[in-house]
């Protein structure tokens, strides 16, 4: 059987979150800088052999010193664990266009299998003749099973930073030849 690999295009890709701030509104973020190994068997991505990574010290809020409070050992701990990983077990069909992928995330040394909702494409040409794939992955998890606990009790009660982080990952990928 024939293997395809795939490259991430960046210029049409974002590694997205959402936390809540104060417990009413959110703050969003990304990372700038990440890559992917991506091998398929032909173009099935059911059987796709998927591993991610992100810098840590990419991350972008749009606040410099939440950046760098995030960086610190409070959440991230950079110095210590500079990338985030995430290696796929699964890519499973559910319904249309609908998938689950299932995996190793790893952050701050800590790995938890998490499955996430995923959208699927299909294949597509772009007007320059490249075949192309989007993926849109969702789904949230609990910081705190990374060990990303820090939080300030707010003086009218709640918290700070939510425990619950929403994942808004939309990726195209392009075969590479």
């Amino acid at each position: 059987m024939a293997t395809t690999k795939w490259a991430i295009d960046p210029t049409h890709s974002e590694i997205g979150f959402k936390v809540k701030h104060m417990m009413f509104t959110n703050v969003s973020g990304k990372f700038e800088n990440y890559d992917a190994a991506i091998v398929t068997d032909n173009d099935d991505f059911t059987k796709a052999s998927i591993e991610f990574s992100a810098d840590i010290n990419s991350i972008d809020t749009h606040n410099s010193d939440r950046d760098n409070h995030l960086k610190s050992a409070d959440f991230f701990d950079a110095e210590n664990y500079p990338k985030m990983t995430f290696k796929a077990s699964s890519f499973t069909k559910i319904n249309g266009d609908q998938y689950e992928l299932a995996g190793d995330l790893s952050l701050k040394g800590v790995t938890q299998f998490v499955k996430l909702p995923a959208a699927y494409s299909g294949l597509m040409k772009d007007p320059w003749g490249n075949t192309k794939v989007g993926l849109t992955i969702s789904g949230k998890i609990n910081r705190k099973d990374w060990g990303l606990n820090w939080n300030s009790a707010l003086e009218t009660g709640g918290v700070l930073v939510g425990e619950e982080v929403n994942l808004n990952v939309e990726l195209q990928l392009l075969k590479q030849s």
